[in-house]
């Protein structure tokens, strides 16, 4: 008997449908962080594990199933636990473990294509084309390089798996994958994944008006409760928001907290590690337990939205000389302008910070107030409560009237 624990994502199911090709019968079980120590341990202590072939792929057992494992291998029983994560890599002190986040040319892997090369190493599986483009484009999706290289085949094929489900895409991809054929979307595929990709798009924008900021220790967090598109949805928000280290997405249908990142020098599988998960450097989770939930939900929830760059303005454009508003959903505000010291940040009826370039003080202001560049309709409007003027007349001489504010508060 030939048994499989892996994961329910793209990159588990890859796993999955190599595993079918290359075995006669299969037992395939997908699982998650949450339920996987529990099924692993059902399984060692039934009679059907006795002589069976025991993978896991993907995902790491806890620290006591990993000693009920070690206890089988020792005893003669098979167990082979192959997996990229860099929280894994002390499997690697076992000869049935094998954890490579990055081949020796430093190419990023995935369990799929660490599993492709085992089975083809193990003649258990002959390599060709077909399996080669679709192991490639799962590797890419998974570590996130279909986005460097431009290889939208990669996201779509994860997409087809979300339009499909996983019966619907194992079926599919099944069939597909032992045809021996080129490997490549149908007409109808692309259709469907048009369509969605425009859906993906309005869900990030609706999510993008609910993201709510905080301080987790020395980590400046984006915090969005969330169930679909994730990783879309996080790399989207990150490159949108980049003065945030990372950003947590909240979905507690699944009980399940995912953590994004763009920048090098900050580590979410290092983050995750602190409340019991795990994961890549700039993609990682943990579950919705104790710990977390007041973190994430109870302390979030109360919280104003930080408060989108405005993208169109005629007005209050980066480039106004006479300086740019900046506001948050607190209603404060703050005047920005090139000074012989810097860039000054002055905060309405406050006082002022000054910094050596424009984007060290934006970062602040961000991180500081979940503030952004203000629209130009809210601008108009606060300057008609200050100035005591009609907006009208504001929106036709504007640089006259930032001036007039200006010299109501004070700004040389």
């Amino acid at each position: 008997m030939i048994k499989l624990f892996t994961d329910s994502d793209l990159d588990g199911i890859g796993c999955g449908l190599l595993a079918k090709l290359a075995f006669a019968e299969v037992n395939i079980s997908f699982c998650s962080y949450r339920n996987l120590d529990e099924r692993v341990s059902q399984f060692l202590q039934s009679e059907e594990a006795n002589g069976a072939m025991l993978f896991i792929t993907d995902l790491a057992v806890g620290q006591e199933v990993e000693q009920q494992l070690a206890e089988r291998a020792k005893r003669g029983g098979h167990v082979q636990v192959i997996d990229h994560h860099v929280t894994a890599l002390h499997f690697n002190s076992y000869p049935w473990g094998w954890v490579a986040p990055e081949r020796e040319d430093g190419k990023k892997t995935c369990a799929t294509s660490l599993f492709y090369d085992y089975l083809v190493r193990e003649g258990k599986l002959a390599p060709n084309e077909t399996l080669d483009a679709f192991v490639e484009l799962v590797r890419q999706y998974d570590t996130w390089e279909w986005e460097e290289n431009g290889d939208l085949q990669a996201k779509r094929l994860n997409d087809l798996f979300t339009i499909l489900g996983l019966d619907g895409f194992w079926e599919t991809m099944s069939e597909r994958l032992a045809s021996g054929e080129a490997f490549a979307l149908t007409e109808t595929e692309e259709l469907l994944l048009d369509m969605e990709e425009k859906k993906i798009q309005r869900y990030i924008r609706q999510k993008q008006k609910q993201l709510v900021q905080r301080w987790i220790g020395d980590y400046c967090i984006g915090v969005v409760f969330a169930e679909r598109h994730l990783s879309e949805l996080g790399n989207a928000l990150s490159k949108r928001h980049p003065h945030l280290d990372l950003i947590a997405l909240v979905n507690l249908g699944t009980k399940h907290i995912g953590f994004r990142t763009i920048h090098d020098n900050v580590n979410v599988a290092e983050f995750a590690k602190q409340f019991g998960g795990g994961g890549h450097p700039k993609a990682s989770g943990c579950f919705v337990d104790d710990t977390t939930f007041p973190l994430f939900v109870i302390e979030t929830f109360p919280l104003a939205p930080v408060y989108g760059d405005a993208e169109q303005n005629q007005l209050n454009k980066r480039e106004e000389a006479e300086g740019v508003f900046w506001t948050n959903h607190q209603g404060q505000w703050w005047l920005s302008r090139q000074t012989e010291q810097g860039w000054t940040w002055y905060a309405d009826g406050g006082e002022a910070r000054t910094f050596p370039d424009e984007a060290a003080g934006e970062r602040w202001l961000k991180r500081q107030f979940a503030a952004g560049l203000a629209y130009d309709a809210a601008v108009l409007e606060f300057l008609s409560v200050r100035l005591g003027r009609d907006k009208d007349a504001i929106q036709a001489d504007y640089p006259s009237a930032v001036k007039q504010y200006k010299h109501q508060t004070g700004i040389e």
